[in-house]
């Protein structure tokens, strides 16, 4: 019997794909390959299936587009331990020089190592797996893999496009780079940090270490963390006086990070929150948690993201000292009710240009009260219900944000909007639901600049 390893080179010549890189993994029964753009149709009275293949990873620039027709739909568990039903088709691949015949199910595997995933389904009988060794049937090289995608690979004639962030390694970041460069854009990371400006009425521009002028840009694309957000505004500001189209102005997520005056626009455009609280003086403490309805509640620091800063008073003795202990250093916070009901759940709605394109229900894990995933939530897929698509609308619109996360919590007095966030990471929610967010938020820059891919 032949050996294969751990990874191998599978070829489709029914595809069109000359070599994806799979994961061999006798412990998954079914094989699955990278799929994005999945669109079933009917075909002659039949299921078929649109999709689109990224073969290259980290390569998003290199797309093959494929129609097959669908055999079956199975449940599979996916990495998050979710159970999703996938599309799956029949084909043949070819490792090394032997053919297989194998059913082949659609999934978005960006976050993965792996293009493909080869499960014991398709090598049972016909190979004994050496998880020692791997690409045992034959191995490729970059260069000649450049060789059998070279007429896949497009003309660079798109948009410039900056990336403002501090890490070019966060998920985000990379599969916003991905989207771009999919689509034909000549895509740039910008460290913010790295970046200055000069001022001028004759001729402004902003620099970027080591005197590069970087004023030749059709968009920017802010991703700034907290703890740079008055002078990546700064820098979006310089942009935007550069004639540059910013996805989210330097208002729009000023305003987005000052929680406090962005509940009391909330409140002034009709969009229920959680009651919530604001003082400066000690000698009100007693009266601002009774205002809430009392404990358990939440105090949240006024620039905290990712639901850190975040704590839940379980008692009033306990709400009284936190509150006060913040404002002992002069620390500006608010007081929230807690929606007891809520059961730790919440749900993430992504908006992109006045559209929910995708949202996902999380859980907190059990002892926690936040379902971030930062701090160990659980994100599943849902279905948002019409108030709730257009709360997270709403509120995007109010903060005048292009690009947002929208969260919300499911209350007995309905639907209340707990936070926007203005950086949202796409990690949680891709993974979950299997939309190409990043692609989204490329083609809203494109329809702003009007221009056609």
């Amino acid at each position: 019997m032949n050996i294969i390893g751990s990874a191998e080179w599978c070829r489709f010549k029914q595809l069109g794909v000359p070599a994806v890189k799979a994961r061999v993994d006798s412990g998954a029964k079914t094989s699955t390959i990278q799929a994005d753009n999945i669109k079933p149709f009917i075909k002659d009275g039949q299921e078929w299936v649109k999709f689109d293949i990224n073969p290259i990873q980290e390569n998003r620039s290199i797309v093959i587009s494929c129609e097959e027709r669908v055999v079956t739909r199975k449940m599979i568990k996916n990495t998050s331990g979710i159970t999703e039903e996938r599309i799956a088709f029949q084909t043949s691949v070819q490792i090394g020089d032997q053919m297989l015949t194998i059913d082949l199910t659609l999934a978005n595997r960006n976050s993965m190592e792996f293009r493909m995933l080869l499960g014991r389904d398709a090598f049972k009988d016909r190979f004994l797996v050496d998880v020692s060794r791997s690409f045992v049937q034959g191995d490729i090289s970059s260069e000649e893999l450049s060789q059998l995608y070279k007429l896949f690979v497009k003309e660079k004639d798109g948009l410039r496009v900056g990336v403002l962030a501090s890490n070019p390694n966060l998920y985000s970041n990379k599969r916003i780079m991905e989207a771009g460069e999919a689509r034909g854009h000549e895509m740039v990371f910008l460290n913010v940090e790295h970046a200055y400006m000069k001022l001028d009425v004759h001729s402004p521009e902003i620099r970027y270490r080591g005197g590069n002028i970087l004023n030749q840009f059709d968009a920017i694309i802010p991703r700034i963390k907290p703890a740079v957000t008055f002078y990546g505004c700064a820098l979006l500001r310089q942009f935007k006086n550069l004639g540059v189209h910013c996805l989210n102005s330097a208002d729009a997520i000023s305003q987005s990070r000052d929680k406090l005056f962005a509940s009391l626009l909330f409140s002034e455009n009709d969009i229920n929150i959680p009651i919530t609280g604001f003082a400066k003086s000690p000698m009100d403490t007693k009266d601002l948690i009774r205002m809430v309805n009392g404990a358990p509640l939440i105090i949240k620091l006024l620039e905290s993201t990712q639901g850190r800063g975040v704590v839940l008073a379980e008692t009033n003795k306990a709400a009284e000292s936190v509150i006060n202990a913040f404002k002992s250093v002069k620390t500006n916070i608010l007081v929230q009710e807690f929606i007891k009901e809520a059961n730790g759940q919440d749900i993430r709605c992504f908006v992109v240009n006045g559209r929910v394109v995708a949202a996902m229900q999380r859980q907190a894990e059990k002892g926690e009260f936040r379902a971030n995933i930062h701090q160990g939530g659980r994100a599943s897929l849902i279905k948002i219900t019409p108030e709730e698509r257009k709360l997270a609308i709403k509120a995007t619109k109010t903060l005048n944000l292009s690009v947002a996360g929208v969260d919300i919590i499911r209350s007995n007095k309905g639907p209340l909007l707990l936070e926007v966030n203005s950086s949202p990471g796409l990690e949680g929610i891709e993974k979950a639901t299997g939309i190409d967010i990043a692609q989204s938020m490329i083609q809203a820059i494109e329809r702003k600049l009007k221009f056609a891919v």
